[in-house]
């Protein structure tokens, strides 16, 4: 029987693979009692949902269309909720629960956080960690940005984290359209002139942004890449030597990353961003991290124990048998 309850929650869901990653999470960490499946809720339906809940509810984990949609209902508490306004945990205490009538089990504290970012933070780290790249705080690299949807919104924030990053640039269909990417690379990038955007279609454009990148991040989705995949695929001989991240995971390796590998680039695929956003969900939805997730975090997952480390292990192996 499950006395702790957890969840992912969005429109559409069924592919989700968060399932996978957290029940693989309770087995390493040996609790029994902890479940975690997936509902499909769309927007008008999370009321509802959060409503009919009880106290055997730890924590949920929110996609499209719910990231914006949860913020009346919690308390953000790491900085990249509180910034961006967009949050993918919710936490529950409910020894703070409140008596509300339209709350049958009464009403949870609910805390909120954004682990998006320091899931692709993560992700590089462990990348050039793999690769034995290190980088200088310098601020002298620069970040590629495919896409300026919401994803591209915590892909930029992780670049601003990333103390080798000192300016970013955005390829977009619609460069203009998320005004408020611009704001935060200003605010978190301590260098003048930190964000320039250009346009999605001018390959030329494309071609020498990618050259000159530390990472690449593309951030659209589905086969929408492909197009920048057949402009890099055309680009000559000249070579690519930044780290790609396409946040897409199916198919797997996207024509994105076979192309960028053809031209020498490394490259990786969202599955890391997947894994390292959902290890933080499971620390903090268990209370295992009791307190707001640290914009410290990465510094905190590399002075792990033994124990965590075979967390990681066990998320990890679950996933590539999943894929």
């Amino acid at each position: 029987m499950a006395n702790h309850r957890c969840a992912v929650l969005g429109k559409p869901v069924a592919h989700s693979l968060s399932p996978v990653l957290h029940n693989a999470a309770y087995r390493s960490l040996k609790l029994d009692d902890w479940l975690y499946d997936k509902h499909e809720v769309g927007e008008d339906d999370l009321d509802a949902f959060l409503k009919g809940l009880d106290s055997t509810w730890a924590g949920l984990s929110l996609t499209m269309p719910l990231k914006k949609t949860i913020q009346p209902y919690g308390v953000p508490e790491n900085l990249w909720a509180k910034e961006l306004k967009v949050a993918n945990t919710a936490v529950f205490d409910w020894s703070v629960a409140a008596d509300d009538p339209a709350w049958p089990s009464g009403k949870p504290g609910i805390k909120l956080y954004n682990t998006d970012v320091i899931g692709i933070q993560l992700a590089f780290d462990h990348a050039n960690r793999e690769l034995g790249e290190h980088h200088t705080a310098s601020r002298s690299g620069t970040a590629l940005i495919i896409g300026n949807g919401n994803t591209a919104t915590s892909a930029l924030a992780a670049c601003c984290m990333m103390p080798e990053i000192g300016h970013i640039v955005v390829a977009a269909r619609h460069p203009g359209k998320n005004t408020g990417l611009k704001p935060v690379a200003e605010k978190f990038v301590n260098v003048h002139n930190p964000y320039n955007e250009i346009e999605l279609g001018d390959d030329q454009a494309l071609l020498e942004a990618a050259r000159n990148a530390t990472y690449v991040i593309n951030t659209i989705p589905g086969h929408a890449a492909d197009n920048v995949a057949d402009a890099l695929a055309n680009a000559g001989t000249e070579p690519f030597s930044g780290l790609l991240l396409d946040v897409i995971y199916d198919p797997r390796p996207t024509k994105l990353m076979e192309a960028w590998r053809a031209h020498g680039g490394h490259a990786i695929g969202g599955e890391e961003m997947l894994l390292y956003q959902a290890l933080v969900q499971v620390l903090l939805m268990t209370g295992i991290w009791d307190d707001d997730p640290p914009s410290d975090a990465d510094q905190r997952l590399q002075d792990t124990t033994t124990e965590d480390d075979q967390l990681e292990i066990a998320m990890r192996k679950a996933l590539e048998e999943a894929l």
